[in-house]
């Protein structure tokens, strides 16, 4: 056999992670036919199928997930190799895609992103807003954030934001018409503002803690969020009783259009933490986008591989 055309396999590497020609395409810049015509002489050249196509997608053979899994992580070894040459001029350059909760996004991402930009103009980075668990390398995400407990081991994690309390709140108006619950199980006689959780479509149940003892509770309501936003204006128009982060709504409180509740039970969790996988080459722009979200609090430390 002679020697493989690399263009070939880097395409049919695109063709088979989209499942779609007409992605694959897109993504490559070149027409549908062509690359239809490459992948065809590829599988001809090495004489066995690689794709099963139908009308409606494509998926790879066993032969082909094969030869996917094996280029996969090489073709990345060379692109990152590619990108360490470039910036040897040690020009921070290029995009970073990070996907995050809303919370984290503009509590902790927003505030760092203005003097970043500023002092690095050729770096673009998009931050998209997901609350389901998105499989970051799957979706080609540099990175995710997430909360300390909810990371795989097999990721690089580092803090970006202090430990995060949670409040149960109210407006005055509401607490006068009905009693404030002394114990999380009082919960169940209120109106309580729910948010939805993506992954599964459950709703979010409340957790709390005490003295050791914790407890969830699964709370009714009229109204089901799934954004902190409109949590927060269904809690200060008086609909119920709301479940946020305390840094959302401690302005509110101590201005006293809120009211908080259940104090000695709300629990803390571990902060936010940017993760991402520890195969891959990581560009200068997006060594300098971590540096500048890390946290360097009094409790800050970073996960074992980071």
């Amino acid at each position: 056999m002679g020697l493989p055309n690399f263009n070939d396999l880097a395409a049919f590497v695109v063709v088979a992670r989209e499942r779609s020609f007409t992605r694959a395409a897109a993504r490559l810049g070149v027409s549908q036919s062509s690359l239809s015509q490459t992948i065809r002489g590829l599988e001809a050249r090495l004489d066995i199928r690689l794709l099963t196509r139908t009308t409606r997608s494509v998926s790879p053979t066993e032969a082909g997930e094969r030869l996917l899994q094996s280029l996969e992580p090489r073709f990345e070894e060379i692109q990152g190799e590619l990108t360490a040459l470039a910036e040897m001029k040690q020009t921070p350059s290029g995009t970073i895609r990070i996907t995050a909760g809303e919370h984290p996004a503009i509590s902790v991402l927003q505030p760092a992103l203005r003097k970043f930009l500023l002092a690095n103009p050729d770096v673009h980075v998009e931050i998209i807003v997901d609350y389901g668990l998105t499989d970051i390398v799957a979706e080609r995400y540099d990175a995710g954030v997430r909360l300390g407990a909810q990371i795989a081991r097999d990721m690089i994690a580092v803090r970006i934001s202090p430990d995060i309390k949670m409040a149960v709140v109210g407006t005055p108006g509401y607490l006068a018409r009905y009693p404030a619950p002394s114990r999380p199980e009082d919960l169940t006689a209120h109106n309580c503002i729910n948010i939805r959780l993506p992954t599964h479509g459950n709703l979010f149940p409340w957790e709390f803690e005490k003295d050791g003892q914790e407890i969830k509770v699964r709370v009714e309501g009229q109204a089901v969020f799934n954004n902190v936003s409109m949590r927060l204006s269904s809690v200060l128009d008086g609909v119920g009783l709301a479940y946020m982060p305390e840094d959302q709504v401690q302005h509110y409180v101590k201005e006293g259009r809120l009211l908080r509740v259940l104090e000695d039970w709300c629990p803390t969790f571990t902060g936010y933490h940017l993760y991402y996988p520890n195969r891959r080459h990581h560009s200068i722009a997006f060594s300098s986008f971590v540096d500048a979200v890390r946290y360097r609090g009094p409790s800050a430390a970073a996960s074992p591989g980071a």
